[in-house]
C-alpha cells in the first residue's frame, strides 16, 4: 500500500477554520441580554426619534394637575409656554421628537418618584434630585438650579423676619413630599409642627386665611404667587444653599430606564448651548433682590 499523500499544514488550518465557522453559523446562538446593551435606547444609541419609548414614535411626558405658573401657562402643559413646558419640548426636539409626537399625561407629584413602574417616559414637575429619591427612580441631570423662599402676608408675624431663627416660633406650611417641606423641618427646625398640604393651592389658601404665618415654596413660584394670586403677600427671603452642590430639579424616569443616559445627554446639551438660560430668562423672574435668610 502506498502511504497517503501528505497535506501541507497551512491547508489543514484553512479547512479546519472553515468548518468551525460553518458550525458556529449553524449552531443556535445565546440571546443577548438587555443588560449587555449600552444604556440609552433599544439599540444602545440615542438616534433621533428611535429611542425605546413606551409608545413607538411618541414621547410620553408627565406632570401634575393643575400645572402651575410660571412652570406652565394657563394650566396647559402641551401649550409650550412656561418654563417646564418649554424645557420638555426642547428636550423632546433634542431627542428627535417634534411637538406632534409629544403626548402629555397627568401624574400626581408624589407618585412621580414613588417606587413602581412608570407610565411615562419622563416626568417634569419641579422634582428635586436627591439620593433618597434615586433609590426608586432615575433622574436626568439638573435642568434648573433651585432656591427655596419664604412667603408671608404683609404685616403678618413673619413679614419682618431676616434670619432663620426668627421663623422657628412661627406656624409654617408647605406641600407634602417637597424640598420646601424639608427646608422647614431640616433648616428652620420649627418649634411647632409644620402644616403639610397635598397641593400648593391648599398652602396658599391657608396663608390667605391666616392658618399659617408663612409658607415655603421655590422662588419662581413665590414670585408668581405674590404677583398674581396672593397680592397682599411678600417674599420674606430665600434660603442659602445647603451643602456643596446646588439643589436642582431633574427629569424623573423609571428606575433603570434605557432612556436615562439619552435624556441626560439632551439636558446637558441644552445647558451647554445656552438654551436653558434663554428659557429661564423668558419665563422665570430674577432673584437678585431677594434677601438671604441667615
Amino acid at each position: 500500500m502506498h502511504p497517503a499523500p501528505r497535506v501541507p499544514r497551512p491547508a489543514i488550518v484553512a479547512v479546519t477554520t472553515a468548518l468551525l465557522a460553518l458550525a458556529v453559523g449553524c449552531a443556535p446562538q445565546p440571546e443577548r441580554k438587555a443588560a449587555d446593551a449600552p444604556s440609552g435606547s433599544a439599540g444602545g444609541t440615542c438616534a433621533p426619534g428611535e429611542l425605546a419609548t413606551r409608545t413607538a414614535g411618541k414621547l410620553t411626558v408627565a406632570t401634575d394637575e393643575p400645572a402651575y405658573e410660571p412652570w406652565f401657562k394657563d394650566d396647559r402643559p402641551a401649550g409650550g409656554e412656561g418654563y417646564e413646558s418649554a424645557v420638555a419640548y426642547a428636550v423632546a426636539e433634542r431627542l428627535g421628537y417634534d411637538r406632534s409626537a409629544v403626548v402629555w399625561q397627568s401624574v400626581p407629584f408624589n407618585k412621580a418618584f414613588a417606587p413602581g413602574e412608570k407610565t411615562f417616559d419622563f416626568d417634569i414637575n419641579q422634582v428635586s434630585i436627591s439620593d433618597e429619591r434615586k433609590k426608586a427612580v432615575d433622574f436626568s441631570s439638573g435642568y434648573y438650579d433651585v432656591r427655596q423662599a419664604v412667603l408671608a402676608l404683609k404685616g403678618g408675624k413673619a413679614a419682618g423676619a431676616t434670619t432663620v431663627a426668627q421663623l422657628r416660633g412661627l406656624k409654617l406650611g408647605a406641600q407634602v413630599g417637597t424640598t420646601s417641606l424639608d427646608y422647614i423641618t431640616d433648616v428652620v427646625k420649627p418649634e411647632r409642627q409644620p402644616a403639610v398640604y397635598a397641593k400648593n393651592d391648599q398652602a396658599k389658601s391657608a396663608l390667605k386665611n391666616g392658618q399659617v404665618d408663612a409658607i415655603v415654596v421655590d422662588l419662581p413660584t413665590a414670585f408668581y404667587i405674590t404677583a398674581a394670586e396672593v397680592t397682599d403677600a411678600r417674599i420674606v427671603g430665600q434660603f442659602e444653599n445647603q451643602g456643596g452642590a446646588p439643589e436642582q430639579f431633574g427629569l424623573v424616569l423609571d428606575k433603570g430606564s434605557a432612556l436615562t443616559s439619552c435624556v441626560t445627554d439632551a439636558v446637558d446639551a441644552l445647558r451647554e448651548n445656552g438654551t436653558l438660560t434663554k428659557i429661564e430668562k423668558r419665563w422665570l423672574s430674577d432673584a437678585v433682590d431677594v434677601p438671604v435668610l441667615k
